[in-house]
Parts: structure tokens; sequence; C-alpha cells
């Protein structure tokens, strides 16, 4: 399947799920599935949880996260471990 037909599968109405790119024909927001991927979940348990959509559903999501990281820019704060070690180094 195509990039453009696994980005066909989401959807973005202002009239449900307040405007957030959701899946289409569903009330399941793209960022939720995401944020189960990134907590290890694997596409099988998340389609268990979720019967309703499909293995593609799932890879449209990915599709979409991706093209919006390739837009917008996230400034992601300095970690303090990061920073602890350059202290140590005498860094700031």
């Amino acid at each position: 399947m195509t990039r453009d037909n696994l980005l066909s599968r989401i959807s973005i109405d202002p009239n449900v799920c307040f405007g957030k790119p959701r899946i289409r024909g569903h009330r399941i927001p793209v960022s939720l599935i995401l944020d189960l991927l990134a907590s290890g979940e694997t596409i099988e348990e998340i389609l268990q949880e979720y019967p309703s959509i499909e293995r593609e559903d799932v890879l449209a999501c990915l599709a979409y996260g991706a093209e919006m990281s390739r837009d917008v820019f996230v400034e992601i704060p300095l970690s303090s471990e990061i920073h602890i070690k350059q202290e140590d180094k005498g860094e700031e």
C-alpha cells in the first residue's frame, strides 16, 4: 500500500474529535495509536484492543506521524542527564 493510500485512511473534521486527526470512520485519534506504539504495544495488541480497525489503519497513523515530522519542528528540552554530564565537565 502506498503512502498516499495509507494517508487516505486519516480524516480531519472540525466537528469530530475536536478536529484532531483520526482514523477515518472512527473516533480513534492518530495520537492515541502513536502513543500506544511508542509505549511498546505491538500492532497486533492494538488490533486486539480496537477490533474495528485494520492493520493498514495503524500503518496510516505511522505514515501520518512521519509526514508531520517532516514539516513541523518540535523542540525537545535538554534532558537533565545530559545537563548533569555537561556540569561534570564544567560546561553549562
